[in-house]
C-alpha cells in the first residue's frame, strides 16, 4: 500500500458513500484510478466489507466490551485489515504494553458479541486476546 491507498482507505472509513469520482477529486486521481484502486485492495482483502455506523446513544441497548489482542510476529498489517473490515470492530488502536491492539467491540446483544468474538479469533496472526464486557463509563466534570 502507497500514501494514495492509504488516503484513499482513510476517505472510505470517514465516508464509505462517497462517490468515484468524489474520491478521486479529494486524492487528485482519475476516477479509473480510484476504482482500480479500490478493487485491488478488495481482491487483496484489505478491504473486506462496508458497514453503517450509528451514534453509541441510538441504540442504548448495544453491549460495548474491549479487546486485548496479540499478534504473531509480522502479522499486524494483516491482522489490522482484517479486523477493520469487521463489523463488531467500532474502533482499532494500536497500543504498547501486554497487548498489540486494544479493539472496541460493538453489539446489539451478547448472542451476537459471541459471534463477533467466534470471528475476531478465527483471524490468522492473532496468538492471544481478552475480552472485557463495557459496564458503564464514569466522566470527570
Amino acid at each position: 500500500m502507497d500514501s494514495t491507498d492509504q488516503q484513499l482507505i482513510r476517505l472510505l472509513r470517514a465516508d464509505a458513500r462517497s462517490s468515484i469520482a468524489t474520491l478521486a477529486k479529494r486524492l487528485g486521481v482519475a476516477r479509473g484510478t480510484v476504482t482500480q484502486r479500490i478493487r485491488r485492495l478488495e481482491d487483496a482483502g484489505l478491504i473486506v466489507g462496508y458497514t453503517v455506523r450509528l451514534r453509541p446513544d441510538v441504540q442504548p441497548q448495544n453491549i460495548g466490551a474491549w479487546m486485548g489482542i496479540a499478534v504473531e510476529g509480522n502479522d499486524a498489517r494483516t491482522v489490522i485489515a482484517s479486523l477493520l473490515g469487521e463489523p463488531g470492530v467500532a474502533a482499532l488502536h494500536d497500543t504498547n504494553g501486554r497487548w498489540d491492539l486494544l479493539a472496541e467491540l460493538r453489539a446489539a446483544d451478547l448472542q451476537e458479541l459471541a459471534k463477533v468474538l467466534e470471528r475476531i479469533r478465527l483471524i490468522r496472526g492473532i496468538s492471544q486476546s481478552e475480552t472485557s464486557i463495557h459496564l458503564q463509563t464514569y466522566r470527570a466534570a
